[in-house]
């Protein structure tokens, strides 16, 4: 079962997301969020199954082979949140291990209603798991979780797939402290996140060779056009991905082919773009192993176990809210 929320208009509040973003003086940029409509999550889906990007590959083996040990170092009983369920696929091996010893309550948050649809597909013939879906932006759909605990009970947040990139360090530290305050000591925090690696893997891994990433990211010009009644030419678009060495991330961008001028009638803009000039759309910051433990401990947490793929730089690490 998924709720949605009902106290905000979507469409009004993705028309002022683009409106500020689109104005905002110097480098243009959009909420990475708006990405993943029906269209931008199923392409994300074609994108984790490229030989070139090799992250969700990487988490799916961390979780399969150490699912058992992170379950057997969690307390008891515990309830599972997890932010940006995505199609839920990777979580089923953690699920099934839990359900071995307890029933277990299962709460996928999620922006995107076709992605918490899919993830209860995916994950509903699971025995001794009870799903309930949050159509929700992360941390409000946190404290509703966290409301519902029963007395005694535990909470496992799984925050998977190096989302935690798509925030800059100071965001992302900021993200976990918020969290942080939403948990009781001894709830656990199951991060995934996206380790250094050389910078041509990074550029084939977001500007694959068939197209898909470059689709993925003007699909968010498709569901401006869509949504917000804008008149966008994607073909006067193109994908670029490119890597910031100082913040040690890679970035999307839409790269303006032309000078020209779009409206935007619902967001009650006009917006002109120079030829060159650049919609900033995502970036993933990557980590070391050692910046997990010191972004644990900034923000309330100890890092009690890690694991690292070795064939895909990739790390899962347990934290424990102290």
């Amino acid at each position: 079962m998924i709720t949605q929320s009902i106290t905000a208009n979507p469409i009004f509040e993705f028309a002022t997301d683009v409106r500020a973003g689109l104005t905002k003086a110097g480098q243009k940029e959009l909420p990475s969020k708006y990405l993943y409509d029906e269209v931008g999550s199923a392409l994300f889906e074609v994108i984790s199954c490229l030989p070139e990007y090799g992250l969700t590959r990487a988490d799916e083996r961390l979780l399969s082979r150490h699912c058992r040990e992170i379950v057997e170092l969690l307390p008891a009983p515990v309830a599972v949140a997890e932010l940006g369920s995505g199609s839920g696929k990777k979580t089923r091996w953690v699920l099934e291990a839990l359900c071995r010893r307890q029933r277990t309550s299962y709460y996928p948050i999620e922006i995107s209603h076709a992605a918490l649809a899919m993830c209860e597909r995916q994950l509903g013939d699971i025995d001794s798991v009870s799903i309930l879906g949050f159509e929700r932006e992360y941390l409000d759909g946190l404290l509703e979780v966290a409301a519902q605990r029963r007395p005694g009970q535990h909470l496992l947040v799984l925050f998977l797939g190096s989302t935690i990139g798509n925030f800059d360090r100071h965001a992302g530290l900021n993200f976990l402290r918020e969290m942080r305050q939403t948990l009781l000591p001894g709830d656990s925090l199951l991060l995934g996140t996206d380790l250094e690696k050389p910078r041509t893997q990074l550029i084939a891994a977001y500007d694959d060779e068939l197209g898909v990433t470059a689709a993925f990211n003007l699909n968010l010009l498709s569901r401006i056009n869509r949504e917000l009644d804008a008149d966008f030419d994607l073909k006067q678009f193109q994908h670029l991905a490119q890597v910031n060495e100082e913040a040690r991330s890679i970035e999307m961008h839409l790269l303006s082919r032309c000078r020209q001028v779009v409206n935007i009638s619902t967001a009650e803009l006009l917006v002109e773009f120079d030829e060159g000039e650049t919609i900033w759309t995502e970036s993933s910051h990557k980590y070391s192993a050692e910046d997990v433990f010191r972004l644990a401990q900034d923000s309330g947490f100890c890092c009690r176990a890690q694991w690292i793929d070795s064939e895909w730089p990739f790390a899962e690490s347990l934290l424990v809210a102290e």
